[in-house]
C-alpha cells in the first residue's frame, strides 16, 4: 500500500511519478523497497489521470457500499447508474483495492495483485 501512498504523495505535490521519484519517496519513509513492485506500479499509473480518479471515487463510496452490502460490487452499480468510461475505471480501481484486502485470491490482473 505504500507504494500506492507514494504515488499519491508525488501527485499531490505535482512531481512526475516515475521510477526514481516514487524510490526516493519510499526510501525517506524507511521503506524497503522492491525495484519490480516500482515498476509495476509506473506502468500501470502511466495513463492514469490521479486527480480525476480520486474526484470520481470520493462520489462513489456510497454506491459502492450500498451495492456491496447488496452482493454486488461497485462496478456493477456505477455501470447501472451511467457510462461515462472514467468513473467505470474508478470504480474498477476502488473495487480491485476492496479485493485486495478481502480476498487474497484473484484473477492475476491488476494493482491489487501486485502488491497484495
Amino acid at each position: 500500500m505504500e507504494y500506492v501512498y507514494a504515488a499519491l504523495i508525488l501527485s499531490e505535490t505535482g512531481e512526475e511519478i516515475n521510477e526514481d521519484n516514487v524510490t526516493a519517496v519510499l526510501e525517506a519513509a524507511g521503506v524497503d523497497v522492491e525495484e519490480s513492485r516500482v515498476k509495476a506500479l509506473v506502468a500501470a499509473l502511466e495513463d492514469v489521470d490521479i486527480e480525476e480518479a480520486i474526484e470520481t471515487a470520493a462520489a462513489a463510496p456510497a454506491a459502492g457500499a450500498s451495492a456491496g452490502a447488496a452482493g454486488g460490487s461497485a462496478d456493477e452499480a456505477e455501470a447501472d447508474d451511467g457510462d461515462d468510461e472514467a468513473e467505470e475505471e474508478a470504480a474498477d480501481e476502488a473495487a480491485a483495492d476492496d479485493d485486495d484486502e478481502d480476498d487474497d485470491e484473484g484473477s492475476g490482473e491488476g494493482l491489487g495483485e501486485l502488491f497484495g
